[in-house]
């Protein structure tokens, strides 16, 4: 059996090409979520066309409650185990993953709404020396269990970033930055046909690409964007404070990524 699980943010969605429509009190959240599933269900019929046997999909945005559960693709499993953080029931009966809606790391120039994890509080993120985004955690999460990255679709700079990661990848530009808080469109029928296409093209990676899995055991810098932020980051187990912002793990656990 061919099984494909799905992550999904919300910031790399097709449709959404402004900064204010993206919060949950934005009077376009709802139009957010309804593009949403649109490309959701555009990629799992793609890896449905492409041979996938079972689909299982994630929201991820925010911890979730973006879904219009009506809306969704009746072949596909929507994940809903409140119990293992933000992987839920990921495990090694996957073949491949996709991440839908990707966004690019924090740092990005001409990258729709760029940030890792929190826009406000984290400004830097690597693991063994290399910056790394939320398409690269979510690799090292999936690779924990030997799944590879199979397809990405967002902004073109989160498509950037995810070719320079991973390698077989499909992937499918839904629209550009400019600057960090406005995009331009591709119109999404268009869009959502390349989500399609690349899904589709995508299952036939599974035994060509691989799981990403860094060399371990893992350094991990966070720098953060205030002193204060970083006094309750520091307070975690196994974290050491190297300076006013800036904190370090040591870890060979892929689980154990966020200080």
């Amino acid at each position: 059996m061919v099984k494909i699980y799905i992550h999904t943010d919300l910031e790399g969605i097709s449709g959404i090409d402004t900064a204010e429509m993206v919060p949950r009190e934005s009077d376009r959240y709802q139009e957010c979520r309804e593009l949403l599933m649109h490309d959701l269900n555009a990629a799992i019929d793609g890896a449905f066309a492409g041979g996938a046997d079972h689909v299982t999909v994630l929201d991820s945005h925010g911890g979730g409650g973006n879904f219009i559960l009506e809306m969704l693709d009746p072949r596909a499993e929507n994940d809903t185990r409140p119990n293992r953080k933000w992987w839920a029931s990921l495990d090694e009966s996957y073949q491949g993953t996709f991440f839908i809606g990707a966004h690019a790391m924090a740092g990005t120039m001409n990258a729709f709404l760029d940030h890792t994890q929190s826009s406000i509080h984290w400004h830097n993120y690597s693991i063994n020396g290399r910056r790394v985004g939320e398409l690269a955690q979510w690799a090292l999460v999936a690779g924990n269990w030997g799944v590879p990255m199979l397809m990405v679709s967002g902004d073109e700079a989160a498509c950037v970033e995810a070719r320079q990661f991973f390698h077989p990848l499909e992937t499918a530009v839904v629209k550009r930055g400019i600057g960090r808080n406005r995009a331009e469109l591709v119109e999404v029928s268009e869009a959502r046909a390349r989500i399609r296409e690349a899904a589709r093209r995508a299952v036939a990676l599974i035994g060509q690409a691989r799981p990403y899995t860094p060399l371990k055991p893992m350094e991990i810098l966070l720098e953060l964007s205030r002193a204060d932020y970083c006094d309750d980051v520091a307070r975690h187990p196994g974290v050491e404070r190297l300076d006013a912002r800036t904190v370090r793990k040591v870890t060979s656990d892929p689980l154990d990524l966020f200080p």
